[in-house]
């Protein structure tokens, strides 16, 4: 391409993402990801703030970022979603954002995570029309 590189789009970055990762972590984050694409196949992949994989409808649903210990997955808006399977174990504290660390071994309640990620389309959508 004559010395020029193609700028890689988000989902490649995220598929390259998955891959450098190697381990639990890469796997832990594929499998959230399609959990997410399935529940929302009109959900759009982007990559920000130098390198965390977020998905958006209408607005930021939630991210997936990736420690040494935790694969992070934080809805942008929460606080504002029921949560009745108890899913949110983190930033539980602030007006605005939740989220899920998952540790290497644990279930994924993917079922409970769908109903989630419904509920924010729903918040995302609902304040779009307004």
């Amino acid at each position: 391409m004559s010395g020029i590189e193609r700028e890689r789009s988000p989902s490649e970055r995220i598929d390259e993402r998955i891959d450098e990762l190697g381990d639990w972590r890469g796997a832990l984050l594929a499998r959230l990801r399609a959990v997410i694409r399935q529940t929302d196949p009109a959900v759009v992949e982007e990559w920000k703030w130098r390198g965390v994989p977020v998905w958006s409808h209408d607005g930021i649903l939630c991210t997936g970022e990736t420690y040494k210990a935790v694969v992070k997955m934080t809805f942008a808006k929460g606080a504002a979603l029921d949560d009745p399977s108890g899913l949110f174990n983190s930033s539980l504290d602030g007006n605005v954002r939740r989220a899920i660390d998952f540790r290497e071994g644990e279930p994924v309640d993917e079922a409970a995570l769908a109903d989630l990620i419904r509920a924010a389309v729903a918040l995302n959508t609902s304040r779009k029309r307004r």
